[in-house]
């Protein structure tokens, strides 16, 4: 992890930052130089990072003002990445991961395909069952690119959202996503994991994120379908 670009420890440490409230949203980051003192950083990484930081939203530039800090809440919400651990959290439920496992593997075909690995490259398979207040919500299977997540194995069982976890630690940029949506019927196992009976109804979710080097995740996720709902913002009409 020691190749990772300055800015990207930067971004990621601000982006924390903001949050978790130490910037709250229509006050302005510290000015670059104060930045610069803070990380010992040029100012090129300082600005590169904030550039990043607006590109997703999160502060405002304004000349002779500064930098301001944006309500990330809705934002998210409309258009942006988001976890769906993040989701729930901030709908105000008590999320816990009970059941994580986290194996190095040769990925199935279709993965591969998803992810356009070489030949003979590995992923990292994090399979977890996610509780809401208590209750079986959602049954995860995240594939990774191993050569990006070195050591993800020593990490199981230590988080609850993924894509956090990914930005604090390895300092990943998830730049963008495509998902699909379908309905399916739970099979037996997925019946008893999820305590719904068996055929039920799941809501399938199937995602592909992308960072700057390209796809990096390839993720299955079935939810129990009445307690999870997603909102899309739609604008106008070509």
């Amino acid at each position: 992890m020691n190749n990772i670009p300055a800015y990207r420890k930067v971004y990621s440490l601000l982006k924390q930052d903001i949050k978790e409230g130490a910037y709250p949203a229509g006050t302005l980051l510290p000015t670059e130089s104060e930045l610069e003192e803070r990380f010992h950083f040029s100012r090129t990484t300082i600005r590169k990072a904030i550039e990043q930081l607006h590109s997703e939203g999160f502060v405002r530039k304004t000349q002779g003002k500064g930098t301001e800090v944006l309500d990330t809440s809705t934002t998210q919400r409309l258009n942006h990445l988001t976890s769906i651990t993040e989701t729930l959290i901030a709908k105000g439920y008590d999320v816990q991961t009970r059941g994580m496992s986290i194996q190095l593997i040769s990925p199935p075909e279709s993965i591969a395909h998803e992810l356009q690995l070489p030949a003979g490259q590995q992923v990292y398979w994090v399979q977890r069952v996610q509780y809401a207040d208590g209750q079986p919500i959602a049954l995860m299977n995240n594939y990774l690119r191993a050569s990006k997540v070195p050591g993800l194995e020593q990490y199981s069982n230590t988080f609850n959202s993924l894509y956090a976890f990914l930005e604090q630690t390895y300092q990943l940029i998830l730049l963008h996503a495509s998902e699909r949506l379908s309905a399916v019927a739970a099979d037996f196992t997925e019946s008893q994991i999820l305590q719904v009976p068996l055929g039920a109804p799941l809501l399938c979710s199937k995602r592909l994120t992308f960072i700057e080097q390209g796809p990096f995740e390839y993720s299955i996720t079935k939810l129990v379908a009445d307690k999870y709902e997603y909102s899309v913002y739609l604008e106008g009409r070509r």
